[in-house]
């Protein structure tokens, strides 16, 4: 798009036409208020609480922190217009006000915390402690890294999140909830009923007769939106990816052994195990001592005893060598003979004796078992230096004014044209198209019009997907003969369905009037069945809906509910009971801890919802908006 205005701005025709657009713009933005976004706050805050600016910087370094935060958890990219529908910008926003809004309480109330309290709350913090369960420095490095700190912003940060801790602490940090309160949740969640219940077949409906043609269009114009067509785009795309790209036949048998040889003991196979025990020492020469111990005949398990060490202590487990984080005690652990002990290592923590146990070895599968997928990988790997080239050949191309078919064409490749699509990825049959990058091809796609210069999208495998608007077809209302057989089948699926509610409503009714619930289901060619584990959260077997009306009718009385497809479920509650209460129960507990973070929770909404009110708080909108990379007011 850019390319394209920079080459309309070379004549006169194209810098008339251009002084023309960005005038009416200049013009609509003092029309409708562009002057707002620099006004109040200013530009560089994204807001204000009382005394203190959230500056755009600040928020797009913790909002871009978090969104990788969410990536790492779902292990797959997630793009700015995702993570927005998600609300991640406003949980972002929301949190830094308040942290604000109680920093400023914090300082008001005079609060403090000493260095040495700060640094003894980080050593004990389980986050940061190793496989010994003390305190990591290799690990406190990489979590600070990863979550953008160094370590005197950390602890500056995690000094006001302690007083902020205090602060919240003093306000509910001794909430109990009622015990009455505790006793009604444990029988709401405790109370299990027993049922017996059968199931309504279609064929219990009998024979549903067809429709006339007068109730067919009655009931196709009562909904006619069902059916609606949507709208359709013929798309011409070409796609160019190194899964495009990627020729493995051009992989040499020698190159793919040696990719073999490099990866198959994580890729392709069980890595090797071992069994591990480590005593760690504080300095050299006690570490020597205890290893001429060993020798002289000493066991491992004398030398753990004498330090007061339990076999938890020395017990590492079976481990494969990536799991070892210290180098020096992976190197010694799977260098070490089975049954045999180390000579004195120097790790991390000081000096340690590794003892070997049981050995499983690695079990790898062959080359020729595998060969194809690592000439794929290889190819793959190979092709994703030349997919950059052939995008600068296409982008020149198109640049000088060619279809996406034509510049395709010149740099050696083929357009795809899918002819209908609809925005969810669908034809006019009802089956999905072939689109690479669907999702964010098909969001592009329907955002853009005929003749639009479009960007190229981007792949996850860094990749790229071109595109045209070859036609469209609006959204429009069906008539009912293009679309019969689908009504008729609706109408039909309908009237079964009102047919056995209504016939389940009556079998409940005769049942509650005396008749068993065996011969109700003899009647009609079912056969019962029992639970008697229902409660509120579920029942094996039983559907959430049916469950829920099970708790909805009186002991003793029968009742009707929806089943899978067509089905309809006809039950009598028999049995409720409920185990009795005890207040010093480990359920118990739980239940009135959960309850107090509940409560705790809501009084500190509160209390900061008041602070906020007191301080004021002002958003900049249009500062938000551009933090997020959006040109829109958010």
């Amino acid at each position: 798009m850019l390319e394209g205005i920079r080459r309309g701005a070379k004549n006169w025709l194209g810098k008339t036409v251009l002084t023309i657009l960005f005038g009416t713009m200049i013009i609509s933005f003092a029309i409708w208020g562009i002057g707002d976004i620099f006004r109040g706050i200013g530009v560089s805050n994204v807001a204000e609480i009382g005394s203190t600016h959230i500056s755009t910087v600040d928020f797009r370094n913790a909002y871009q922190t978090q969104l990788q935060n969410l990536q790492r958890q779902a292990r797959r990219a997630i793009t700015n217009d995702q993570a927005r529908a998600y609300g991640l910008d406003r949980q972002v926003l929301g949190r830094m006000i308040a942290d604000a809004a109680l920093d400023q309480k914090v300082a008001e109330l005079r609060l403090a915390m000493s260095d040495e309290d700060i640094a003894r709350s980080i050593l004990e913090d389980p986050t940061f402690k190793g496989p010994d369960g003390r305190f990591d420095r290799g690990r406190f490095n990489d979590i600070l890294r990863d979550n953008g700190y160094n370590e005197m912003s950390f602890v500056r940060d995690q000094r006001r999140v302690y007083l902020r801790r205090e602060l919240g602490d003093a306000l509910s940090g001794n909430v109990k909830p009622p015990e009455a309160t505790v006793e009604a949740i444990h029988h709401f969640a405790n109370e299990t009923r027993s049922t017996e219940y059968f199931v309504l077949s279609e064929a219990a409906a009998g024979d549903i007769a067809q429709p006339s043609p007068a109730d067919l269009q009655a009931y196709f114009d009562a909904r006619k939106a069902n059916w609606r067509a949507p709208e359709y785009r013929k798309v011409v795309t070409l796609a160019i990816t190194p899964q495009t790209l990627a020729d493995p036949a051009q992989v040499s048998d020698a190159d793919a052994r040696a990719q073999y040889d490099r990866i198959k003991g994580e890729r392709f196979g069980q890595a090797e195990t071992r069994e591990l025990q480590q005593i760690v020492f504080p300095n050299e020469d006690e570490a020597k001592a205890a290893s001429e111990k060993i020798k002289a005949g000493a066991s491992f398990a004398d030398v753990a005893k004498e330090r007061n060490l339990a076999d938890a202590d020395i017990n590492l487990g079976t481990v494969a060598r990536p799991a070892i984080a210290d180098p020096a005690v992976a190197e010694a652990a799977f260098t070490t003979p089975s049954g045999e002990v180390s000579a004195p290592v120097k790790t991390r923590f000081g000096y340690a004796l590794v003892r070997v146990g049981a050995v499983t070895p690695a079990n790898v599968r062959s080359f020729e078992e595998v060969a194809s997928a690592v000439r794929q990988e290889l190819a793959v790997s190979r092709a994703r230096t030349r997919v950059q080239q052939v995008h600068d050949q296409i982008e020149d191309e198109r640049s000088s004014g060619k279809p996406l078919a034509d510049a395709a064409k010149t740099a050696g490749f083929d357009v795809t044209t899918i002819e209908a699509a609809d925005q969810t990825g669908l034809d006019k049959k009802g089956d999905k198209v072939a689109l690479t990058e669907a999702e964010s091809v098909l969001r592009a796609v329907f955002a853009s019009d005929i003749g639009v210069d479009n960007e190229a999208v981007n792949t996850r495998d860094n990749g790229y997907v071109w595109f045209e608007i070859a036609g469209t077809e609006p959204a429009h209302e069906r008539k009912l003969d293009e679309v019969k057989d689908e009504v008729t089948k609706a109408w039909r699926d309908d009237e079964l369905r009102r047919v056995l509610a209504t016939k389940a409503s009556d079998l409940a009714k005769a049942i509650d009037g005396g008749q068993s619930v065996e011969d109700a289901a003899k009647a009609n060619g079912a056969e019962v069945k029992t639970s008697t584990t229902v409660k509120r959260g579920g029942a094996e077997g039983l559907s959430p809906g049916l469950v829920a009306q099970v708790f909805n009718t009186q002991v003793g009385k029968a009742g009707s509910a929806a089943g899978d497809g067509l089905t309809r479920i006809v039950f009598k509650v028999n049995d409720s009971v409920t185990p009795p209460f005890e207040a010093d129960s480990e359920e118990a507990k739980s239940i009135a801890g959960q309850l107090a973070t509940t409560y705790s929770d809501d009084i500190l909404t509160q209390y900061l919802a008041k602070v906020q009110s007191e301080l004021g708080v002002k958003i900049n909108a249009g500062a938000l908006n551009l933090a997020m990379g959006g040109g829109d007011a958010y």
